[in-house]
């Protein structure tokens, strides 16, 4: 039965309805001291990884969604502003075929002196069936929602498939931090802990002196020269030190 002409008009006013709840915060967010981190329209609170002064390069902004073009020179992380300590932050995340990216937090300025890319606790993004990365690390550590080459997520994590969009949550209150996916809890780990430290000493980060220590950074998105998809970027400071 083919819909008539009163559903079609239904359905069309609610389609704006929908896009609208995308980058706005309702009221029980903005009382519970959520703020948005992306504005879903500009690159305002953000500026390039390569400083505050170059131009964001390979990401654009269509209807909401903040799109990290493919590119060679994997020089389009965009980094906010705005620095944080203790924080709960969401992201919602669509990946392309075979795609490669990540939601990196406590990157500093001060541990990136002596590396080639701008590194931070990374939240992984990855097609898993498909980019060999996710047979690479230990453990399957460097498969999405894992702690990037240091901790792996939780087998069987809830991935929605490719093409779809996912919601990532980062939670961080001192050492102890969280990692979900499309509200499961996919990662839980201390920063102070036996396992966390030998992680961390057979990670390619093992040499960045500092590099587990950080107690505040700021949020990266990743381009590493796939095509990624970015909305409703949020975050909730839990410190004073985000600022």
């Amino acid at each position: 039965m083919k819909p008539s002409f009163a559903t079609r008009a239904l359905l069309l006013l609610l389609v704006p309805a929908v896009y609208a709840q995308n980058n706005t915060l309702s009221p029980k967010e903005k009382a519970a001291g959520w703020r948005l981190l992306w504005d879903g329209n500009s690159m305002h609170g953000w500026h390039s990884a390569k400083g505050a002064d170059v131009p964001v390069d390979g990401a654009e902004i269509k209807d909401g969604v903040l799109h990290l073009r493919s590119s060679e020179s994997h020089q389009g992380d965009v980094v906010s502003d705005d620095i944080f300590g203790d924080f709960e932050l969401t992201v919602d995340f669509k990946l392309t075929r075979g795609a490669n990216s990540g939601v990196k937090y406590f990157v500093n300025d001060k541990v990136n002196e002596a590396a080639k890319s701008v590194i931070g606790f990374e939240y992984q993004l990855l097609d898993d069936d498909v980019h060999p990365d996710a047979k690479l690390g230990r453990n399957g550590d460097r498969k999405t929602a894992s702690l990037y080459d240091i901790l792996p997520a939780a087998e069987n994590q809830p991935t929605r498939p490719i093409g779809e969009w996912n919601t990532a949550r980062i939670v961080v209150r001192g050492n102890h931090a969280e990692h979900w996916l499309n509200g499961v809890k996919v990662l839980e780990y201390d920063r102070t802990s036996p396992t966390f430290r030998e992680a961390l000493a057979q990670s390619k980060f093992k040499d960045f002196k500092g590099f587990g220590d950080a107690s505040d950074g700021h949020i990266l998105l990743q381009d590493h020269g796939d095509v990624v998809y970015f909305r409703n970027i949020k975050i909730r400071p839990l410190t004073a030190h985000s600022k």
